[in-house]
């Protein structure tokens, strides 16, 4: 049966890369991914499935479903399709979509004699706002026991077994009064609020987690060095090796700003942005995608799962559900991702390839799972001791 999956993949080829390429020249950021998901419902409904969207309360995210002869394992592969602002796909998500669109439509047809059900789920704003969080608290993915995508990278060798960090975002902003700079005693400065913010964070350093970290920016800190500013605003960064340190983290963040609005008498208002869980791959489901992935001649290599990477909302899933987010080279070594370079090669010939190359491995892999009992209970065994109890009981 794989070797229908990969006949099938080799003739969707054009379109697949069509609609890569489409996506690619039509960036779109975080929740305003229109166009994406028109050009991957185009396809969809070519072949005839019926599209829910909106889906789990979101404008651009979409499920689309195919169920076998009976009920059997549910699997879902998930699409990301957001660019970043200013510099369009220069993380690959266009590669991302067409991946997950190739595998669906390759086992589709034969699903219909198996047991189980495959489904894609199109997850938008991963750059940005968490698409997949929102998703899985509105109950978009229920039922599903299964998550497969992969995520584009650069080099010779593939990756498998990468985990990844928590991370959120916190925005700040201090409203103060606006006097003349040389009557400041008549104003409250909101830029001085802001300056103690970042020196309280900075004493709070050496107080932090190992694997913890703040990066801030300050967005607005006034427009005139005459006047004393009433209003000013930063966003702050912050990592950590779990969920659980990130959440102790964005509230010491807080109460740094909280010292500062003390101080000084601006007042303050905070936000933080989803949290993106740590990762945590399915080594049984990464050791499946290895494997069909060097039977397609894909070199591959393996990751440390508690490694000091990036981080994204499949991390929230992987909590949840048996996940894997494993990589694929489509850009030639040296080319980093998230810089103008990366987008220019996520259309190339390197990154067409991969879109088929990844679309075979996926498919493949939830065949494995669909047809391999044994194969399910390893990950299931997996899963339940790789998850920390802590999450299990929340």
């Amino acid at each position: 049966m794989k070797e229908k999956i990969k006949e099938r993949v080799e003739s969707l080829k054009e379109e697949l890369l069509e609609l890569s390429h489409k996506i690619h020249k039509n960036p779109e950021i975080a929740y305003e991914e229109h166009k994406a998901v028109a050009f991957i419902k185009e396809v969809l409904e070519k072949h005839g499935f019926v599209v829910e969207q909106p889906y789990a309360g979101l404008e651009t995210a979409f499920k689309a479903v195919k169920k076998g002869k009976k009920e059997g394992p549910i699997i879902a592969f998930l699409a990301e399709y957001d660019a970043l602002p200013e510099i369009g796909h220069a993380c690959g998500h266009n590669i991302i979509a067409t991946c997950s669109v190739g595998a669906f439509l390759s086992l589709a047809p034969l699903i219909d004699g198996l047991a189980g059900e495959i489904r894609l789920i199109g997850t938008p704003a991963e750059e940005s706002g968490g698409g997949k969080i929102q998703i899985l608290e509105n109950g978009g993915f229920e039922g599903v026991e299964y998550a497969l995508m992969m995520h584009p990278s650069s080099g010779e060798k593939g990756l498998v077994n990468r985990g990844g960090r928590a991370a959120t975002s916190v925005y700040v902003e201090f409203f103060g009064k606006s006097a003349h700079s040389a009557g400041p005693q008549a104003g409250i400065n909101a830029l001085n609020a802001l300056i103690a913010t970042f020196n309280n964070i900075d004493l709070m350093r050496p107080s932090l987690h190992p694997s913890s970290n703040i990066n801030g920016i300050i967005t607005k800190g006034g427009s005139a060095a005459n006047a004393i500013p009433d209003y000013a605003a930063a966003t702050f960064s912050l990592r950590s090796a779990t969920l659980i340190e990130l959440e102790k983290l964005s509230e010491a963040v807080i109460r740094c700003a909280k010292a500062a609005e003390l101080l000084v008498g601006a007042r303050l208002e905070t936000k933080v942005s989803s949290m993106y869980a740590e990762r945590y791959p399915n080594w049984p489901m990464c050791e499946a995608f290895k494997d069909n992935m060097e039977s397609l001649g894909q070199p591959m290599a393996i990751g440390n799962p508690q490694g000091n990477y990036g981080s994204s909302d499949i991390g929230n899933v992987s909590i949840v559900i048996p996940s894997i987010h494993d990589y694929l080279p489509a850009c030639p070594a040296g080319v980093n991702s998230h810089n103008i370079e990366y987008t220019k090669c996520t259309d190339q010939p390197m990154a067409d390839n991969t879109c088929i190359l990844g679309a075979k491995g996926l498919g493949m892999t939830a065949l494995d799972i669909l047809t391999q009992p044994e194969l399910r209970g390893s990950i299931y065994d997996y899963f339940e001791e790789q998850i920390p109890a802590e999450y299990k009981n929340k």
